[in-house]
């Protein structure tokens, strides 16, 4: 019996958002308050994987308004063997102005 065994690949950056990036809507509240309010970044891997690989997002800075309660998610969706999305969501009277995150792919 054989078997080929692929080598793991390890893929990761650093990326940053917010009131400059085109589409960015997390800074200003929702007609209503219970709103939950998104803004999705494609992440387009440098070399693709040989198939879908784990995905894991890290949290590592934000810039919300003071004034109300600090809320908000950090997801990885629609990963491919090429890239993945990053979804960020936030709700009710929090305004974000900048979320800044690393991923990490691991695969073969």
């Amino acid at each position: 019996m054989s078997s080929t065994a692929l080598p793991w690949k390890v893929l990761s950056s650093q990326t940053g958002v917010g009131v400059l990036t085109e589409g960015w809507t997390l800074d200003t509240m929702g007609s209503k308050t219970d709103e939950v309010r998104t803004f999705v970044t494609p992440i387009v891997f440098a070399t693709p994987f040989d198939s879908i690989p784990v995905v894991q997002l890290g949290l590592t800075g934000f810039d919300l308004d003071q004034r109300d309660s600090a809320r908000i998610t950090l997801k990885a969706e629609n990963i491919t063997a090429t890239g993945f999305q990053a979804v960020i969501s936030t709700w009710a009277g929090t305004r974000v102005f900048a979320v800044e995150f690393n991923w990490l792919a691991i695969g073969a």
